[in-house]
């Protein structure tokens, strides 16, 4: 069975939205974030938060829709939020082998010799759409387990 949304944001990603817009942006119109500020927020934090290699892209933005779906704005109740949150963040890093971008490509974008390498081995192609798709379907799997 094909997931639409993991497919819709892994087609936003192909389209040259970053991993992170493309997971937001696909998931949070139907927690009550329009598109357009979804892809706004999202922007700075792919590349592992602007090409610096740390938590995926990918992984942030499914993390932004779980704080939509479970965050609150009083400090006492995030035990939802955090629960959600940890399960992503474990299931992404068995299912990938790691939540950072450097490791999950295998370069350190924020250096301009390995961002060119990168582009070059043509792994923005072969590996990050699959993230995207990764962390969309797990994040769809946990708001549908986790009831709210």
């Amino acid at each position: 069975m094909t997931n639409l949304k993991a497919k819709k944001a892994q087609t936003r990603f192909e389209e040259e939205f970053s991993c992170s817009q493309s997971v937001l942006s696909t998931l949070a119109p139907e927690l009550g974030l329009d598109e357009k500020t979804a892809l706004k927020i999202a922007s700075a934090f792919g590349g592992g938060m602007m090409r610096h290699g740390e938590v995926c892209g990918a992984v942030t933005g499914a993390l932004m829709v779980l704080g939509l779906k479970y965050g609150s704005s009083n400090p006492d109740e995030e035990e939802d939020v955090r629960e959600a949150s940890q399960e992503l963040m474990k299931r992404f890093k068995e299912k990938n082998g790691s939540l950072l971008c450097r490791e999950l490509l295998g370069y350190h974008l924020i250096i301009p010799e390995e961002l060119e390498a990168a582009k070059e081995s043509g792994i923005f192609t072969k590996v990050c759409p699959l993230m995207v798709h990764n962390a969309t379907t797990l994040a769809e799997e946990i708001m549908k387990d986790k009831k709210r």
